[in-house]
């Protein structure tokens, strides 16, 4: 395995390790049940969360700092409008567990969020010429 494919893998590890503790074991009460409010701090905090601690994967593949801030608002965007979306989704549809469409709603949600790290990681190494 090359060197430049092992700090992609890195990337997507830190990545996705990051992602379970800010969704699953530091989100508060606070965030998730206002996630579904536009603009509420709740989802902002959440949010933001997510974006602060995308950071460590520039331990990895090291960006610019326009690159490293434009990734980092980028991520905050896109995370804090796919969490809302979901919750309009489940609250419209009045979705809840353990319904069949409550959990292709939230499955449908973290592939988003995977998805944005592939981007993410794509544009680092891209950058980098990896």
């Amino acid at each position: 395995m090359t060197q430049n494919v092992q700090l992609v893998l890195a990337a997507l590890l830190l990545l996705q390790i990051k992602h379970y503790i800010c969704d699953f074991v530091i989100q508060t009460p606070y965030q998730f049940m206002n996630k579904g409010i536009y603009g509420h701090p709740g989802g902002i905090i959440h949010s933001g969360t997510h974006a602060l601690t995308t950071i460590v994967v520039f331990l990895v593949i090291t960006p610019s700092f326009a690159l490293g801030a434009a990734i980092v608002i980028g991520e905050f965007i896109i995370h804090y409008h796919v969490d809302w979306t979901k919750e309009q989704t489940l609250r419209r549809g009045k979705l809840v567990f353990p319904q069949s469409k409550f959990w292709w709603v939230f499955g449908f949600d973290q592939f988003l969020h995977q998805f944005t790290y592939l981007g993410i990681v794509a544009i680092l190494a891209g950058a980098r010429g990896l």
